[in-house]
């Protein structure tokens, strides 16, 4: 299945890109996602622990099983006023 990765803020910074396309096994997570992301953009593997994650527009977690076509997003800590 293909799933469209889109970056924000320093995500995008770091990988140079705002989105990407993956290929991904049946069944794969948006774990799994951000795992083959790193693997593409090494730079982004310390920043885990405090991203949040959508799919289709909605919070999610690492845990939720994707399906083709769906749109994935890391989404940084955000701060201001």
């Amino acid at each position: 299945m293909r799933v469209r990765v889109r970056l924000f803020a320093s995500l995008r910074e770091t990988a140079g890109v705002a989105e990407a396309a993956l290929d991904l096994a049946a069944g794969s997570t948006a774990g799994d996602a951000w795992g083959r992301l790193v693997g593409d953009f090494p730079g982004l593997a310390p920043r885990r622990a405090s991203l949040a994650v959508s799919v289709n527009r909605s919070y999610a977690r690492f845990d939720t099983v994707l399906q083709d076509g769906d749109e994935l997003a890391f989404i940084p800590p955000v701060s201001g006023g």
